[in-house]
């Protein structure tokens, strides 16, 4: 018996927020919104599915978001990212470097982490 694969990453959000979540995920990430199974449906929340990248949005009452722990997405091109969501007013954090990554955090509209990376070549500039 062996665990095979990851299905999805499921945070947290508050009641009521759907709109927001849509904005942030599929709006300004990209994620497409999917519909949630009509029997869990009733429940709050919103999915976000690309081919195998699977975010789950479910209503936890109270609320409390994901601080430290985080989803980490793999993205083709940085930069811009960065540049639509500082635009859209979600600051862009830079943490220490991480050999073949360019990478930063940014938080969702309900405070939930998310690291953002994208492969380079080699060691990244500073990295010691």
């Amino acid at each position: 018996m062996a665990v095979l694969s990851l299905d999805h990453v499921q945070l947290a959000m508050p009641v009521g927020e759907e709109e927001r979540a849509v904005a942030f995920y599929a709006g300004i990430l990209g994620i497409p919104e999917v519909p949630k199974p009509r029997h869990l449906a009733a429940r709050g929340g919103c999915w976000f599915e690309s081919g195998h990248l699977k975010i789950h949005l479910g209503v936890e009452t109270p609320f409390r978001p994901a601080g430290k722990a985080h989803p980490a997405f793999i993205v083709d091109d940085l930069a811009p990212l960065i540049a639509r969501l500082e635009a859209g007013g979600y600051p862009c954090l830079e943490d220490q470097p991480l050999d073949g990554y360019h990478r930063c955090y940014v938080h969702d509209p309900f405070g939930n982490r998310i690291e953002l990376m994208q492969e380079s070549e080699g060691p990244v500039a500073g990295a010691s």
